[in-house]
């Protein structure tokens, strides 16, 4: 399975949104990863609707939304009309977790499920068949730019092991403090969509940050 890049838009300068996510797209990320936080499940506020909304039209890559917020199921359909490919949500925020994932199905989405660094993979290992995506977070939601927790690797290494085993397709990504030196570990547990926010966008050459995070 070929590595993809999710160029993280938090850490993009807002100020000329629209020339940075052309110049990481051109540099050949793969996504936008687009976090939206609301202040209760995570302690930040991001962006939500609205920017969405405004970027869709005229974003030269597909969007990949992270629901970082309570209750998930209330906004999927927004989020799905507002143009997203694929809608990840945390399975610590949702009441119903099948239920989140029949209705992102229904709107014709992938469908992906989230983790926190203390959260088991046996907390979603029952839905492994029914996801497009597990996303471990690899430094605990709600702030760009954290080092990243050596400790979640193993978490990567034991979803790649049931996935193979279970011969399964669903994607692993991995998102916090993901450069240089983390992309390797991550590739070599098994992750095949690696974010990048401040380490790509910051960055003095996307298009060799680009290529050295796919490996």
């Amino acid at each position: 399975m070929d590595t993809l890049v999710s160029a993280s838009m938090l850490a993009a300068d807002f100020r000329q949104l629209s020339t940075e996510l052309s110049r990481v797209a051109e540099a050949g990320a793969d996504w936008l990863h687009f976090d939206v936080m609301d202040g209760v499940f995570v302690k930040s506020i991001s962006f939500g609707e609205p920017v969405l909304k405004s970027i869709y039209a005229d974003c030269p890559m597909p969007i990949d939304v992270h629901l970082m917020i309570v209750d998930p199921i209330r906004y999927v359909e927004n989020y799905a009309k507002m143009g997203a490919y694929n809608i990840t949500f945390h399975a610590e925020a949702a009441e119903d977790i099948g239920a989140v994932i029949d209705k992102l199905r229904q709107l014709g989405v992938k469908v992906g499920i989230s983790v926190k660094p203390a959260t088991p993979i046996s907390a979603v290992e029952p839905y492994f068949d029914r996801i497009d995506m597990l996303l471990v977070m690899t430094v605990e939601p709600g702030f760009g730019g954290q080092v990243f927790l050596p400790e979640t690797l193993d978490k990567v290494r034991q979803a790649a092991a049931i996935r193979a085993e279970r011969g399964l397709s669903f994607r692993i990504e991995v998102d916090g403090g993901i450069n240089g030196e983390t992309a390797p570990l991550v590739r070599d547990a098994g992750a095949d969509v690696l974010v990048s926010g401040t380490y790509l966008f910051k960055a003095a050459d996307p298009q060799a940050t680009v290529k050295e995070l796919r490996g």
